[in-house]
């Protein structure tokens, strides 16, 4: 845990960083000042893209880097090919197989310790990747299983998942500031600025709570098209019969899985179930949604 919050630290002073350098070079070697306080709407509009822009691409640019300390990932290589596990060997070699196949650069491919059931894909792009499978998923399932599930996390690699959730990330974010802001000016107008700095402020970051909701919405269904994608992707390189049947299997495992530690694979193949408003919020499909899809699903 002192780990990943420090990880996560790391991470946003980077950003900061990167921020506060950017403003320097425009106001310095481009003579822009951004009016962030004001009502020059197209200075909060480049502040709001700079801020969420750092933020979406940094985290994605150092997703690797992340995922393998977060996770005490191993990595697997041609050189230590040899002393896998059947299994193991598996992952490897589905990995390097769907990207010759599709002439990639070959992921990065790991094995971390938990006993969930779970694997991951991730990185800044598909030529620079890393795919990741638990101990957890190797105990439980068998090689069949492994086979689709390792050809499900290539599919977000092949489709440019991770970017294309960055970049909507990125657009759906700078919409949330640059709205908030508009709102706050607004409201500060209406009262003649007589509640004074601190509740612009406290106003902004309401907005900006209530308006990110509204954002993440989007966000998750697109995240949940793109886990039906990635199961009809891979339904052409394993049969869909053996799909259904381990996603059923998934089911049954869901009730050893556990969300203590922050969540940064956010390609899971799992999730419990959820209902209401809830199933809005997730990234994942239910897996009784999946199996109906690829029943219904023509390969």
């Amino acid at each position: 845990m002192l780990k990943t919050l420090g990880l996560w630290l790391g991470m946003n002073i980077a950003i900061m960083i990167v921020i506060v350098t950017i403003f320097a070079i425009l106001e310095h070697f481009f003579g822009i000042e951004l009016d962030l306080y004001g009502q020059n709407y197209v200075s909060i509009w480049i502040y709001s893209m700079i801020i969420w822009f750092s933020g979406s691409f940094i985290s994605l640019a150092i997703s690797k880097w992340m995922a393998k300390r977060a996770y005490d990932i191993t990595l697997i290589t041609e050189q230590n090919e040899s002393s896998l596990d059947e299994k193991e060997r598996i992952v490897y070699t589905t990995v390097v197989s769907l990207a010759r196949q599709n002439g990639i650069k070959t992921p990065e491919v790991g094995i971390y310790i938990d006993d969930e059931p779970n694997a991951f894909a991730t990185g800044p792009s598909k030529n620079n990747s890393l795919v990741a499978v638990s101990t957890g998923l190797l105990s439980k399932m068998n090689k069949d299983a492994i086979e689709w599930v390792i050809a499900h996390e290539m599919a977000h690699v092949l489709n440019w998942d991770m970017v294309t959730m960055a970049l909507l990330q990125w657009v759906l974010n700078t919409f949330v500031v640059f709205f908030a802001r508009i709102v706050a000016n607004i409201f500060d107008n209406a009262t003649d600025g007589k509640f004074g700095i601190l509740w612009y402020f406290v106003v902004n970051m309401l907005l900006q709570i209530i308006f990110g909701i509204l954002a993440s919405l989007v966000a998750m269904k697109f995240s949940r098209y793109r886990e039906f994608k990635a199961d009809a992707w891979s339904a052409k390189y394993v049969w869909k019969e053996k799909m259904i049947a381990w996603l059923q299997a998934l089911k049954d495992m869901q009730s050893m899985i556990s969300w203590s530690k922050w969540d940064l694979d956010t390609m899971k193949i799992s999730s419990k179930k959820k209902g209401g408003l809830m199933q809005l919020f997730s990234s994942h499909p239910d897996l009784d949604d999946r199996i109906k899809a690829l029943e219904e699903l023509r390969v």
